[in-house]
């Protein structure tokens, strides 16, 4: 391969390694800054913990493990959207205010959906524990 070649190849596996970097930072920085994230890591590490003692199965597992991300994701993308609205609109605004509350909003409905079918996979398995 050329050297020009291999230049290009670590260039480019750089460029990837920063982006993962970066995208880390944000998730750990969305943590450390936001109270819901933590709420939504916290409710995670929960049913990790319930799925482990009611032993629930493959399919459960990843229908669990969807949600997590759809809904961490959702809160990523909703701290994104709050964050350029309060850069763009230092001030009070109806539209801001509205952008805000509508992303906020996408996140509720999601985790309500989440803890739904959450009751539906866990209340039968509680039922037999007890």
């Amino acid at each position: 391969m050329k050297l020009k070649n291999k230049r290009k190849m670590r260039v480019k596996s750089k460029k990837i390694l920063n982006s993962f970097k970066y995208a880390f930072e944000g998730l750990v920085k969305s943590f450390k800054t936001e109270r819901n994230m933590r709420i939504h890591i916290l409710i995670t590490i929960l049913v990790i913990i319930s799925g482990l003692y009611c032993k629930i199965n493959i399919y459960e597992w990843i229908i669990c493990v969807i949600l997590f991300g759809i809904v961490i994701s959702a809160e990523l993308f909703n701290t994104a959207i709050e964050t350029i609205v309060d850069m763009i609109m230092p001030y009070r605004d109806k539209k801001a205010k509205l952008a805000k509350d509508v992303s906020a909003a996408a996140v509720l409905v999601l985790a309500i959906a989440s803890a739904i079918i959450g009751l539906i996979i866990f209340i039968p398995k509680i039922i037999k524990i007890l």
